[in-house]
């Protein structure tokens, strides 16, 4: 008996179309940077794909920072101009070969500094924002997807917290790059909630605002991360896991004090 996708199901081919779809109309000029993108129902409805496969692309498009989510208000085109049109770090690593080793050398030299002075540097505005993401990644355990977006937008708020435009931006240029190739394994992750763990003790330290403990903290999950890709790559695809009940976001919440 042949098997049937669920409606609600997103796949790749949908999500590209709402990434292209979105891609054009800033191009165009049709969306301007704080623009407010129409209602989900309503924007399902015009692109006749469904509403998950909408979120997904929505979610994909706020991970590279082209769009910015605010719950309960909307969605909105990201301030500043397109990154569409500008090559990307993961162009220039096709085409010069840089290796996933390299990246992650990067990324922990630039991210675990990072960490330190958003843990001196840090407003109570980024540390409710980082809470609002760790609680994100606990209720997202059965969706790796939805997971990597909010993990890469944790990541996102602590350059922001470090209080340097320059280190924050080199930051989001290896971070989306990095995002831009484990989207693609992320299904096969099998350590989410160890994941979850360690950003929960990397907000703690820079909420305490304990830079040595926040530097620290960062490079051991960063190691963690690169270890964890690499094992992505080389496993074989497995049945997918039982969906989980997600527990409350409130009692999320409760538990990051």
């Amino acid at each position: 008996m042949m098997r049937r996708t669920k409606p609600d199901q997103p796949d790749t081919h949908r999500t590209q179309q709402v990434v292209d779809h979105i891609r054009s109309l800033i191009e165009n000029g049709t969306l301007q940077p704080g623009d407010k993108i129409p209602p989900e129902r309503e924007f399902a409805r015009a692109l006749k794909i469904s509403r998950a496969s909408l979120r997904t692309g929505i979610g994909y498009l706020a991970a590279m920072g082209v769009m910015k989510v605010k719950h309960g208000v909307g969605t909105f085109v990201a301030d500043g101009p397109a990154e569409f049109g500008k090559a990307s770090l993961s162009l220039m690593g096709a085409l010069h070969g840089f290796q996933s080793w390299q990246m992650f050398e990067a990324r922990m030299i630039l991210e675990s500094q990072v960490a330190a002075l958003a843990a001196e540097r840090g407003k109570e505005e980024h540390h409710a924002a980082m809470s609002e993401e760790v609680a994100e990644m606990f209720a997202a355990m059965d969706a790796p997807a939805d997971y990597l977006i909010h993990d890469v937008l944790f990541h996102r708020i602590i350059a922001q917290a470090s209080g340097n435009p320059i280190l924050a931006a080199l930051s989001e240029t290896i971070t989306s790059a990095l995002y831009d190739k484990r989207r693609k394994t992320v299904e096969r992750s099998t350590d989410l909630r160890e994941s979850a763990e360690m950003h929960r003790e990397i907000y703690r330290a820079i909420r305490a605002h304990k830079p040595a403990e926040a530097r620290r903290l960062m490079e051991e999950h960063l190691r963690m991360a690169k270890e964890a890709q690499v094992m992505e790559r080389s496993a074989e695809r497995r049945p997918a896991a039982p969906v989980r009940s997600r527990a409350g976001r409130a009692e999320l919440r409760a538990n990051l004090t």
